[in-house]
């Protein structure tokens, strides 16, 4: 396999390594209630947002099945961390890895997640060879699930009131993506064109 080359570029979008002076813009969004219910471990205040940007600036590179590669989202136009995607590896032997995300509300609506998540895709089947790609969202979540639809995900789990968060029931989907259905050509070989029998028929019959 090639070396990981980084930072990945989208039209819109530079996906790179975290910085510890991250922190500030990675607040922004970590610490919102509406954001919190996606995070892997709390980042209310600024100690764990900082623990987490540590976390994330590790994940570099995916070595060995439970290993994680973060990304920080970053603006072309202002230069600015506006999310976080990630890609793990879940299982070598069945080629499983998840893709997780997190973004700023402030820049939902402009297409940024979908650049990001194509490009994570594109990583994830075409360097890693990963057979089967999960992405996990919130059940009330219009956007999220409209997104991966939107980019030929299947919805394959509806967990109906799974667990508690903050006094109310959490709803939770698992939409899922094949690498053939991802690259159709990439397996799929066109047949070349037959030529064309000469006519056999005798003249006169």
């Amino acid at each position: 396999m090639p070396s990981l080359r980084l930072p990945i570029e989208t039209e819109h979008l530079r996906l790179r390594p975290f910085k510890q002076s991250d922190c500030e813009a990675v607040a922004r969004y970590h610490t919102l209630p509406s954001v919190q219910r996606y995070v892997e471990r709390p980042t209310r205040y600024p100690e764990d947002v900082a623990a987490a940007v540590s976390l994330m600036r590790k994940q570099v590179e995916l070595h060995r099945p439970g290993d994680t590669l973060s990304l920080a989202m970053v603006s072309k136009s202002d230069r600015d961390v506006i999310g976080q995607v990630s890609l793990k590896w879940a299982d070598a032997t069945s080629g499983q890895g998840e893709i997780r995300f997190l973004m700023d509300p402030a820049f939902a609506g402009r297409g940024y997640l979908t650049e990001a998540i194509t490009a994570m895709f594109d990583l994830a089947f075409d360097h890693f060879r990963v057979h089967r790609i999960l992405v996990r969202c919130g059940g009330r979540s219009r956007h999220s699930i409209r997104l991966m639809k939107n980019l030929g995900m299947r919805l394959e789990a509806h967990y109906r009131e799974h667990a508690l968060f903050q006094g109310e029931w959490d709803e939770e989907l698992h939409f899922a993506l094949l690498d053939r259905e991802w690259r159709p050509s990439a397996k799929v070989l066109d047949l070349p064109v037959r030529a064309q029998w000469p006519d056999l028929r005798v003249a006169g019959n």
